[in-house]
């Protein structure tokens, strides 16, 4: 499994600050946190900042991480000229958040992707925006995935989001969405499928039952890549444990690790 550590996000204010005020000691305990706790790639995202001031403080922030932490980062914002800003500076192969159907987000990025040679977060989405239902999801989807691979983009470089939406306006999206994971997987053989766990819960409370709730069932349905908090003991577990059963985890030494080091113990 591969673990996308949500943590180093500007939406959060706290990174919002520590960021501005350039805080290097703040931004580099919260990627120790998240490697210690099980992420295999940190997401790296201050999207929140002014168009103008983004591009630089995104370079900050991937050197920041790398800094302290030897993982590659997931570079992530709507704005390319951050985007490349923070792939010129990335070390090792990084992962660019995001590329998607629509024609002139298409056009931005894929040339990113090809100059750095990175892996790509693919949204499924196109001009007319967020699909609804399975049957729309699945052509869209289908459909960005085969035009970066006719682009040159290697099946294992490309990390389908589904895009998921709020159980609390449609019940079925969450349905919908492990029926789209699994299209994408079995018609893609060697795709990577991730996806924001917490949009699922978006409206409801109690909301971390309902995302932990999704992971282990989205991990059924060819999830292996999912954007979670890893400094959460219980959500990693479940991903142990989930991997485990559904023998993603060859002879359990993943879950045999996770038990020596004290990460079931929750």
């Amino acid at each position: 499994m591969i673990i996308i550590g949500e943590k180093i996000n500007s939406t959060k204010k706290s990174i919002a600050k520590a960021v501005i005020e350039r805080d290097t000691a703040y931004i580099q305990q919260e990627a120790l946190n998240q490697y210690q706790g099980g992420a295999t790639i940190l997401d790296a995202n201050c999207g929140t900042l002014d168009v103008a001031e983004e591009p630089e403080a995104l370079a900050w922030l991937a050197q920041t991480i790398q800094a302290a932490v030897d993982l590659p980062l997931c570079i992530d914002s709507p704005n390319p000229l951050a985007l490349a800003r923070g792939l010129a500076v990335h070390k090792g192969k990084a992962l660019i958040n995001s590329i998607s159907g629509e024609t002139e987000r298409f056009k931005q990025v894929l040339p990113l992707v090809k100059q750095y040679n990175a892996a790509v977060v693919a949204l499924c989405m196109d001009d007319k925006g967020i699909p609804s239902g399975f049957e729309t999801s699945a052509a869209v989807g289908v459909k960005l995935v085969n035009s970066l691979l006719e682009q040159g983009i290697a099946v294992g470089d490309i990390y389908f989001d589904p895009l998921l939406r709020a159980i609390a306006t449609d019940t079925a999206a969450a349905t919908d969405c492990f029926k789209l994971m699994e299209l994408i997987s079995t018609q893609f053989p060697g795709i990577h499928v991730t996806c924001g766990l917490s949009n699922v819960s978006h409206g409801l409370p109690e909301r971390r039952h309902l995302n932990r709730a999704f992971m282990v069932l989205a991990m059924e349905h060819g999830m292996n890549a999912p954007i979670i908090d890893p400094t959460d003991p219980v959500a990693m577990a479940l991903v142990y444990g989930a991997a485990t059963v559904l023998n993603k985890d060859k002879r359990c030494i993943q879950y045999t690790k996770a038990y020596r080091q004290g990460k079931l113990s929750v």
